[in-house]
């Protein structure tokens, strides 16, 4: 929750920073590529105002994270997503409605770049988040067992060290290479005491399954506590 914030506090710091720095201090440097126009184009620009709409968007995004950051203080699981969401889609969206800003002969093109921008962004992240909200399972397979979706690897039997069944998930730290949403964690994480280790979790659907590997550490659960029960029968069972 505390790195989640940090993330969400930098994020507002940063556009507060560039839109003011923009419309106060005209330090249009700062909007991408503008120094590398023609001098002409760059006053034209300034004249149409175009800059300077750059730099309160900026500070309007800013505005909306910060309405939107008392979700983190509450039982409501999707805070971080609603946030990233708001920026992203009213970042692109006006980056659209800028273009009519954009020099005239320049302002066609300007606008088919944003909006295939803008659709190919929101389509990449929408499917990543439907790949990554993508349910698992721990399926045996009669000498291994597998863990299905994105992540999911096949693991023999005879490599199994540990078996263990934790009520209380221990503390991850740091995500390495994976998916930390609002209920669910897919994928490589740092976790207290553990070390790295491979994430297949339900927030707050204990128990929790550790399983330790001659190659992996693996915490997994099902959304049933008796599903994961009997996960942890089954690779008990096995493991002998």
């Amino acid at each position: 929750m505390t790195l989640f914030i940090g993330i969400q506090l930098f994020t507002i710091v940063m556009f507060l920073f560039l839109g003011w720095a923009i419309v106060k201090k005209e330090w249009y440097w700062l909007i991408s590529n503008f120094n590398g126009k023609p001098k002409d184009e760059q006053q034209q620009l300034i004249k149409n105002g175009y800059p300077q709409r750059v730099g309160k968007l900026m500070l309007a995004t800013a505005a909306g994270m910060v309405l939107l950051l008392p979700l983190s203080f509450t039982s409501f699981q999707f805070s971080l997503e609603v946030q990233f969401g708001f920026m992203m889609v009213y970042l692109l969206g006006g980056l659209i409605y800028l273009s009519k800003y954009e020099i005239k002969e320049k302002r066609k093109r300007s606008y088919i770049f944003s909006s295939l921008l803008a659709i190919g962004t929101i389509g990449f992240i929408v499917g990543l988040f439907f790949t990554g909200y993508q349910d698992f399972e721990l399926k045996d397979n009669g000498d291994s067992f597998e863990i299905t979706g994105m992540y999911g690897e096949v693991w023999d039997y005879a490599d199994i060290r540990h078996v263990e069944i934790l009520e209380e998930m221990p503390e991850v730290t740091w995500k390495q290479n994976g998916f930390g949403l609002a209920t669910m964690a897919k994928g490589q994480f740092k976790v207290k005491d553990y070390g790295s280790s491979l994430l297949f979790i339900h927030s707050e659907a204990p128990p929790y399954l550790y399983i330790e590997t001659d190659s992996d550490k693996i915490f997994i659960n099902s959304k049933s506590p008796d599903e994961t029960k009997e996960w942890y029968n089954m690779l008990s069972k096995k493991a002998k």
